[in-house]
């Protein structure tokens, strides 16, 4: 059985989560595991993880809340990371894509968060969009600190500087896109990935445009097995290995 290491399942997206549920076990997923990236996300993180025992948590404010986190919201966030089924701080970042004028901002929330996952030994999930070098520069500042590199699409020279630092590489649908070029170095790549479908987002070809879910992980997985001529089942082992390492996940 595969985890959809990250995904947004929430009320927001779905009318119905048990039957999200239901379509990932007829396809072969049996964990999940919920990325908060905001406070209204974060909430419903630590209240599903509590209603399903398939669902794990991680909780954090993505770059994209640099302008409105609070002090207050920081502390909400230690004050829950050792809650049960809470497995790590993210989604947590930089993100260029909209606006640069806020950098800084997006640093100092980043930065605060890496200090939270190293007090408190937790693995990170690091969202990073069209702001590679500084994201690098700022993980290189808490060395203890491991994770994983959401929605990784990079080159391999990246994914290389990324691994040596200990962070696994999330890979979700972006893959299967015609237009990705991670179909080339993913045999260079395959020990140290993770899957993932950043539900409802980024759905898989040829379903790309409708909305995303969990039981998408097996088109993942189906992709990558096709490139790299591997069996599913060595797929599993080698991501569950993976997830293992990173997460206190059973």
């Amino acid at each position: 059985m595969f985890t959809d290491t990250h995904c947004h399942i929430y009320s927001e997206y779905y009318e119905s989560i048990p039957e999200v549920i239901h379509r990932a076990l007829e396809n072969g997923v049996n964990r999940f595991i919920l990325a908060g990236a905001s406070m209204r996300d974060n909430q419903e993180v630590l209240e599903l993880i509590q209603e399903y025992p398939s669902m794990y948590g991680t909780i954090g404010l993505h770059p994209e809340e640099a302008d409105r986190y609070t002090q207050e919201d920081l502390l909400f966030l230690e004050q829950h990371l050792k809650d049960g089924k809470v497995i790590g701080i993210g989604e947590i970042g930089l993100d260029y894509h909209h606006t640069k004028e806020n950098k800084e901002r997006q640093k100092e929330l980043f930065r605060s968060q890496l200090r939270l996952a190293q007090e408190y030994h937790l693995p990170v999930v690091v969202h990073s969009r069209e702001a590679t070098e500084d994201t690098i520069c700022i993980l290189k500042e808490f060395p203890d600190v491991r994770g994983v590199i959401h929605s990784f699409s990079g080159s391999l020279e990246t994914a290389h500087i990324y691994i040596k630092m200990g962070y696994k590489l999330g890979i979700n649908g972006v893959v299967t896109f015609k237009n990705s070029h991670l179909k080339e170095i993913l045999s260079e790549i395959v020990s140290n990935i993770i899957l993932e479908t950043d539900s409802p987002y980024l759905t898989p070809h040829p379903y790309r445009g409708t909305q995303n879910e969990p039981k998408y992980i097996a088109l993942i997985a189906d992709f990558i097995c096709q490139e790299l001529d591997i069996s599913k089942s060595q797929l599993e082992k080698i991501t569950n290995q993976n997830i293992s390492t990173i997460f206190d996940i059973s």
